[in-house]
C-alpha cells in the first residue's frame, strides 16, 4: 500500500523521488563523518532565539529539556557549519542548498505559517510534549547534552 501511495505522491509533484531505505547504523559508517563542533556563542545565541521565538509564538519547550537541548545544539552546529540554523532533525541530501533555500531554516516555514515544528522545539500549549517553560539556561542545556 505505501508503494502505491509513494508513486501517487511523486506523480502529482508531493515527493521528489521514491522512498529509499537507509543503510545499516555501522561504527564505521559514524564515526566517518566527523562531528562538528560548536561554539559557545552560537549556543548562546541559538538558546536566547529559541526562547524569544517561543515567548513571541506563544509556545513551550519539551516537558524533557534534554530534547530541547539536543535541538539548539544541532541548531548552533548547522548555523557555525552552513551559516543558516537548518532544521536538525530532518534529512537532507545537499544541506548547504536547503539552507540557502531557507524553507527548513529555523524557524521553518510549517512553524511559521502552522505551528507545527518537527523537532518539538516549539510545541503548543495543547501538546502532550509540551512543558510549562519558554526558557532553557545554559546549565540545563549542558545538563541535557549529558555535559
Amino acid at each position: 500500500m505505501f508503494a502505491l501511495q509513494s508513486s501517487a505522491a511523486l506523480e502529482m509533484g508531493f515527493m521528489r523521488s521514491p522512498p529509499r531505505s537507509r543503510p545499516a547504523f555501522s561504527k564505521t559508517r559514524a564515526s566517518a563523518e566527523p562531528e562538528a563542533k560548536t561554539t559557545k556563542s552560537s549556543l548562546e545565541v541559538m538558546r536566547k532565539f529559541s526562547e524569544q521565538y517561543a515567548s513571541r509564538s506563544d509556545t513551550f519547550f519539551c516537558v524533557d529539556k534534554s530534547v530541547t537541548a539536543v535541538v539548539i545544539k544541532g541548531l548552533a552546529e548547522h548555523k557555525d557549519t552552513l551559516g543558516a540554523p537548518l532544521c536538525p532533525c530532518r534529512h537532507y541530501d545537499d544541506k548547504e542548498a536547503e539552507a540557502k533555500n531557507g524553507f527548513w531554516n529555523c524557524p521553518c516555514v510549517p512553524m511559521r505559517e502552522r505551528k507545527e515544528c518537527h523537532c518539538m522545539l516549539f510545541l503548543t500549549e495543547d501538546s502532550d510534549f509540551s512543558g510549562p517553560d519558554q526558557a532553557i539556561t545554559m546549565d540545563e542545556i549542558k545538563d541535557g547534552l549529558g555535559e
